[in-house]
């Protein structure tokens, strides 16, 4: 005896999902230390302080280190020595400049190179070690180390460190704190960081001549202030980075040959204080720096990445609005002509309710059915195995033209073909349980079968339990789906569902397509396809109205979407072949398909991304910018919004609870889109999830509250 084994549904690609989010966000951090963060002085942790420093700094040399005893010892290049040093490189244009000025005159020099650059052009750094100059530290993003924290300040040395090991196999021995000078200008809180270093095994390197070569003076500028006093020895400061150094590599030519000429000697800082050579880096240090450089490199490309899709998504986002609202105004003004015409009467109509445990609303929805202004209206009931007493509720109130036809439990679209076989109308309108009709829904619905061409018409759904933040949601999203995405299906001629709750359909397209398959979950979106390739036009009639209770928990509403998402994505893989058909088949693959495989699969899909980006720029991108791209996108929602709502006769209160659907709403939705994907490739089934009512759509028939008409 076989036995039915209900099987869970996966769980590990939200643990991977998580993962990738995870790794994702702290690659997109590190982005943001290094590219915004550190540039700006490595986000302050408090001031520094700005009192000078000791006497004997003051007024020493370039070179200080601090003792153990709490002195310090500064040291004076020898007399006419030079050492040309260069902050805030590599730089791919001007480093190698500099380098090929210093071979051609035979001199070296002290690069005080930026860790994240060494990452980023480690063949310099290689470049700059082989010519015979040195490598010293000037942080790992240019920090202000004396605005910065102590764990900070550890971490830029110990992140430079890794980078120049893993770029040249040394570690550098000298530290110049980016934002220092000469050493009468170094303050109490720069001191400190001096200490800090020495401590750390680092000699810090000050100058003695500033050139101040960043704000271009002019070359012969450069040129003077890289002068000593006569005889002097001077560690001078240039830059090889961080701007056009073109005046610097200028005042190089100039400079190098006039001082040999008075018989000045170059060379490195190291060579003049007759320093050993930098130590080999450990072999666990230098793969640190590798790892650390792929990192960073990946990081960087992971942004570049996510801002190109992001743009994508923003372009993409802004011509679907620009088709939307011109499909819009053009139905608008196609609907009006159409209400001109009087309203025919095009024979008996159909209508089929399927219902399972419906009790709640289904006395109000055939009321409202029975109640229509339509001339000659027959409802079909069809009782799908309900155990809560629904076809004797229809029964109960003994109504003419409405009939009752019980079956076992068979699902929804064996219950619709049900009620097609009962049916005597040559017009078939199906409608859920749970749906209320005003009285001209019906007429209205059906009038755009006088067109031979048209096989179905889709009514406009509204949702009647509108209160509260979710209640209000799902109404913006109705009234936005039916009134934008509708219109522009109609328009396009690619209409992908007529929705269950409200839909007309002639009987010779229903048999044409042998009726509603059951072969999948979203069996209106799939019968809607195959009216569509079968050579019929789907339309949608904006003022034939129906409402139907929404889910009224999160927890509802992932089973209710988790349903609809799977069995469209179900359907988009039935009817794929259109894509590739000629006539009516192939416009619905090439406008209708793609449109759903775009805006609904893969921009959801990428969403999760778009919102670790979004708390990658909310912490590391110019505030202004954020809350400029924020806003426009948000207000031009809001537009939409009200523009949809305005089409349909609403009031415009619940537009300012949009901006709060992008806390939970949006992420529910995109999360239903990422296990439907999932569930559809690892080829798992879906059962029907059942949605508990609560007569919301009953009470609304009886007092009208939710209404925005």
């Amino acid at each position: 005896m076989s036995r039915h084994v209900k099987r869970r549904e996966a769980r590990a690609h939200w643990v991977l999902l998580t993962m990738v989010l995870a790794v994702a966000l702290g690659g997109l951090c590190l982005n943001g230390y290094v590219e915004h963060v550190g540039a700006e002085g490595a986000g302050p942790v408090a001031p520094g302080d700005d009192t000078p420093a000791p006497d004997e700094v003051l007024a020493g040399g370039p070179v200080v280190r601090p003792n153990p005893d709490g002195t310090v010892t500064s040291r004076s290049l020898p007399a006419r020595t030079i050492a040309l040093t260069f902050d805030d490189g590599p730089d791919p244009v001007w480093t190698p400049k500099v380098l090929d000025v210093l071979a051609r005159h035979q001199v070296p020099g002290t690069f005080f190179v930026v860790g994240a650059q060494v990452n980023k052009h480690p063949d310099i750094a290689r470049r700059i070690a082989d010519s015979g100059s040195e490598l010293a530290a000037h942080t790992f993003t240019h920090a202000n180390l004396t605005a910065t924290g102590p764990w900070l300040r550890d971490a830029e040395l110990t992140l430079t460190d890794n980078a120049i090991a893993g770029a040249t196999g040394r570690r550098p021995t000298l530290l110049r704190p980016p934002y220092s000078s000469t050493p009468d200008a170094v303050t109490a809180g720069l001191y400190a960081v001096i200490r800090e270093a020495g401590a750390a095994g680092y000699l810090t390197i000050l100058a003695d001549l500033d050139t101040k070569d960043w704000s271009r003076p002019g070359v012969d500028a450069i040129v003077s202030a890289a002068t000593p006093q006569a005889g002097a020895g001077a560690v001078v400061m240039m830059h090889d980075a961080g701007g056009d150094r073109s005046q610097t590599v200028a005042a190089l030519d100039v400079l190098i040959p006039r001082l040999q000429e008075e018989g000045y000697q170059f060379t490195t800082v190291s060579q003049a204080l007759r320093l050993p050579d930098p130590p080999p880096a450990a072999s666990a240090q230098r793969l640190r720096g590798q790892a650390l450089r792929w990192a960073q490199l990946g990081s960087g490309g992971l942004a570049t990445v996510m801002t190109w899709l992001m743009s994508a998504a923003l372009i993409l986002g802004g011509l679907r609005l620009v088709v939307q609202v011109w499909c819009t105004r053009v139905h608008v003004r196609r609907v009006r002509r159409s209400a001109r015409r009087r309203k025919r009467y095009l024979g008996p109509v159909s209508v089929i309710v399927p219902a399972f445990n419906e009790s709640a609303n289904i006395q109000a929805t055939v009321r409202s059915l029975v109640d229509s202004d339509y001339p000659e209206v027959e409802v079909i009931v069809v009782d799908d195995g309900s155990s809560d007493g629904t076809a004797e509720l229809v029964r109960r109130m003994r109504l003419p033209n409405v009939q009752v036809v019980e079956q076992e439990n068979a699902g929804k679209p064996t219950a619709l073909n049900t009620g097609v076989m009962f049916a005597r109308g040559d017009i078939l309108v199906m409608v859920d349980g749970d749906t209320v009709f005003e009285p001209d829904s019906i007429g209205e619905l059906v009038q755009p079968l006088a067109d031979l061409e048209v096989g179905a018409v889709s009514g406009n759904t509204k949702v009647a339990n509108r209160g509260g933040l979710l209640g209000r949601w799902q109404h913006l999203e109705y009234v936005m789906g039916f009134n934008l995405d509708r219109r522009m299906f109609d328009i396009a001629r690619c209409m992908p569902t007529v929705p269950g709750a409200i839909g007309a359909f002639r009987r010779e397209a229903v048999v044409d397509v042998g009726g509603v398959s059951t072969q999948t979950l979203a069996e209106d979106t799939d019968f809607t396809m195959a009216i569509i390739r079968a050579g019929w036009r789907v339309v949608y009639a904006p003022d034939a109205i129906a409402w139907t209770e929404a889910p009224a928990s999160l927890s509802q509403l992932w089973r209710q979407r988790y349903r609809w998402c799977y069995g469209t994505m179900q359907a988009m893989w039935k009817h794929r072949r259109a894509l590739f058909e000629g006539g009516a088949s192939g416009v619905l693959g090439r406008r209708g398909l793609a449109y759903l495989l775009l805006f609904q699969v893969i921009l959801p899909l990428s969403a999760p991304m778009v919102d670790v980006y979004g708390l990658y720029g909310a912490f590391f991108l110019p505030p202004a910018q954020v809350a400029a791209v924020w806003l426009g996108f948000t207000a031009l929602q809001m537009l939409t919004a009200a523009y949809a709502l305005r089409l349909d006769g609403e009031r415009l209160g619940p537009v300012w609870s949009l901006p709060l659907q992008q806390i939970v709403y949006r992420q529910l939705m995109y999360l239903v889109v990422i296990q439907s994907t999932v569930m559809a490739l690892i080829g798992d089934r879906l059962r029907w999830h059942r949605m508990v009512r609560t007569g919301a759509v009953a009470e609304h028939a009886r007092t009208g509250v939710g209404a925005g008409r």
